[in-house]
């Protein structure tokens, strides 16, 4: 049995899905405007990694992941003036690095990927919703969401009204009835990128994306939501009120899961700050496996702090994984394994067992959560030579030997 931590709970409960054949999941992805940090390949990795667990637990075909991407939001547009293009030639170039990024830490695509662009007629449909539950008013070509009207608002963050308005960072307009209104679609000057709509040409508020995307893709009411730690508040906040008051008072989502913080020191990791590193300039020096180990070394929930000597153990770690799994076949997984990841995805407890394991169980257990993914001595015993030296050489070159022996391929460090 799985067992999570429940942000909105403040507990760890049971996983008991609503159906078993047919679970559903839904993370926020990312906003394509720039290269993603290590902070922001977290939760991609974490979130894999519970739906690699949740598929072996209840089937193959038990899980729809969705993991959205938001593709209109005002930094790509300051971006895309600051190049002189259109807002699109910086979302595709993004996302596609932002995938050849997490598909390098072993990050599987999720089953759907919905895109803000593509989703504005139920952006549209769930903010006249809201007019009509008397949830949400038009003002000067804005619609806002009245947050006098929810008296549930603040359920998951817990925090007062006047801690959710500092926290929000919420504009001070004239236009809103209450300060801590939020904004569901607000108007784009000519030339920005902007649909018609009935209160004038605009553009969807952030929160409205992933309220809209769920109901069409999902279901009004999902098992799981996950996501960053900075998105309780005002976030997914927001997002449990449009979805409760659009939906007759339907839950958003029956369990909600957030990682961590990946930090610099004092200081978490973010863009604004300038105190990132990519996984482009990490993978340049390592392989993509160590930076997953180094991502699920501590429990998701608590901070990661990044330092060299993070990557390093990891690295370690990982050469010892593959001398003690050798060129053997995956077999069973170990339940010790298994028990740690179905508490609360406890990976550095699974990793701690792994240690203990050996040959087939060890490599079938570390596969569980993407490592041991190298196909060097399966590539051998088929006789793909091409392929092995392929590898060899490629490993080679970040200091890892390959070496043939009596009792099989054994690795070892330069």
């Amino acid at each position: 049995m799985i067992r999570l931590h429940d942000t909105l709970a403040r507990e760890k409960r049971e996983f008991v899905p609503a159906d078993p054949k047919r679970i559903t999941m839904y993370v926020c992805g990312p906003t394509v405007y720039g290269r993603a940090h290590i902070g922001n390949a977290r939760p991609a990795v974490v979130f894999d990694t519970l739906a690699r667990v949740i598929r072996h637990e209840y089937g193959r075909d038990s899980l729809v992941y969705a993991r959205n991407v938001t593709d209109v939001d005002d930094k790509i547009i300051a971006a895309a003036e600051a190049e002189g293009v259109d807002p699109s030639v910086i979302t595709e170039r993004c996302e596609r690095f932002y995938l050849e990024d997490m598909r390098a830490l072993g990050v599987r695509d999720p089953d759907l990927a919905p895109h803000a662009t593509h989703e504005i007629a139920p952006m549209i449909a769930l903010i006249e919703r809201l007019i009509e539950c008397g949830n949400a008013y038009e003002a000067e070509g804005h619609v806002l969401f009245a947050v006098p009207s929810d008296p549930d608002y603040g359920i998951l963050s817990k925090r007062d009204r006047d801690a959710m308005i500092a926290g929000a960072r919420i504009e001070v307009a004239p236009y809103k009835c209450d300060p801590a209104d939020f904004v569901l679609w607000k108007p784009s000057d000519e030339g920005v990128i902007g649909w018609d709509s009935p209160w004038g040409r605009g553009r969807p508020g952030w929160h409205t994306e992933c309220s809209a995307m769920i109901a069409s893709h999902l279901g009004e009411t999902i098992d799981i939501h996950g996501g960053g730690l900075d998105l309780i508040f005002p976030h997914h906040e927001n997002e449990i009120a449009q979805s409760r008051c659009a939906h007759g008072g339907a839950p958003l989502a029956r369990y909600w899961v957030h990682n961590g913080f990946v930090d610099m020191g004092a200081e978490k990791m973010s863009k604004s700050l300038g105190n990132i590193v990519t996984p482009e300039e990490l993978l340049k020096s390592h392989r993509g496996e160590t930076l997953r180990l180094a991502l699920l070394s501590a429990h998701y929930r608590q901070p990661l702090p990044w330092t060299e000597a993070l990557v390093a153990q990891a690295k370690a770690t990982l050469d010892g994984l593959y001398r003690k799994a050798g060129d053997s076949y995956a077999g069973d997984i170990d339940e010790g394994v298994l028990d740690a990841l179905r508490d609360d995805l406890n990976t550095p407890l699974a990793l701690s067992r792994l240690a203990q394991l050996e040959g087939g169980p060890l490599k079938a257990s570390a596969q569980l959560i993407g490592l041991l993914q190298s196909s060097a001595p399966e590539a051998k015993t088929n006789r793909d030579f091409a392929t092995a030296d392929r590898i060899r050489e490629e490993l080679k070159a970040e200091g890892v030997v390959l070496e043939d022996g009596p009792g099989g391929t054994t690795w070892r460090r330069e």
